[in-house]
């Protein structure tokens, strides 16, 4: 254990339902680093909430294990094997699988683990490119390389509102629906199309905080305006279900996070996927 441990997550590994890894990395970042503070900031505004959300009720108790953090790799292969190797114990064990990054990069090597899930992500950005600053472990590559796990029929993007051209101008774009769709047509609509657009039952949840509205989250790496409210968020996670097995909340930045309420932010949606886990699956 490194440092501060999550709220409540006291148990040990083998007795644990979650396991909760800390992913201090941000080296691929491209316009503001920081990303790799997270962790630690986050595992302190989930001391802020209740142990259980009544909006939820009745909530089985939960056994939850704090990781700690991963080591810090230079090099993004190197990285990426670390990732795939320190969470495939709580993978295959069947435990709730939550990761606090670090930057977006941090999520193919969790998927790999699972192999057999669909990969929905709240982001401001599609993510997908084969390569970007001649790496295809950037950041910006994320969802591209989710899709050469589990499949472009098994992955989609919520919230995006930043598009390069060469993300678009191909045959296998990255199936998503924009913030401003949303806007106009509202999120139980959205939700519907994310969940009706894969294949695969189990759900892994990716949340990059720069998919929701700066105003509210201000702490990440490269504020894109116009993203989503944070409830939608919740109503997407609600509407998963029972369908959740695994999430990350990556991209906050506390040098940029002006009274540290991304994190709080950030935490509560841990917190959340935590509840909506907990009453599905546990007695």
């Amino acid at each position: 254990m490194q440092g501060l441990s999550f709220a409540d997550a006291d148990s040990a590994f083998d007795d644990s339902n979650v396991v909760i890894y800390g992913i201090p990395y941000d080296r691929t970042s491209s316009f503001r680093s920081g990303s790799r503070e997270a962790p630690n900031t986050v595992r302190r505004a989930s001391y802020g909430f209740e142990v259980k959300h009544f909006e939820h009720s009745p909530v089985p108790d939960v056994l939850m294990h704090d990781f700690g953090d991963l080591d810090d790799f230079i090099i993004p292969e190197d990285m990426m094997d670390e990732i795939a190797f320190s969470t495939a114990p709580a993978v295959k064990n069947d435990k709730f699988t939550v990761a606090i990054g670090g930057e977006h990069s941090v999520t193919p090597p969790i998927v790999k683990n699972f192999g057999n899930v669909s990969v929905i992500s709240v982001d401001a950005h599609l993510d997908s490119r084969d390569e970007f600053m001649g790496s295809p472990y950037s950041h910006a590559c994320t969802m591209r390389r989710c899709s050469d796990i589990v499949g472009i029929d098994n992955v989609f993007v919520l919230g995006v509102r930043s598009i390069a051209e060469e993300e678009l101008d191909r045959d296998d774009v990255i199936p998503h629906i924009s913030s401003y769709d949303i806007m106009e047509k509202g999120m139980q609509r959205a939700i519907k199309k994310a969940l009706d657009s894969v294949k695969n039952e189990k759900i892994y949840l990716t949340i990059d905080i720069d998919g929701i509205d700066p105003a509210f989250a201000p702490g990440t790496g490269t504020q894109e305006p116009f993203g989503l409210l944070p409830v939608d968020v919740k109503r997407l996670m609600n509407a998963i279900g029972g369908r959740l097995v695994g999430m990350d909340v990556v991209e906050i930045s506390p040098p940029y996070d002006h009274g540290g309420i991304t994190s709080v932010l950030g935490a509560r949606y841990i917190k959340e996927g935590i509840s909506i886990f907990a009453k599905h699956n546990l007695d």
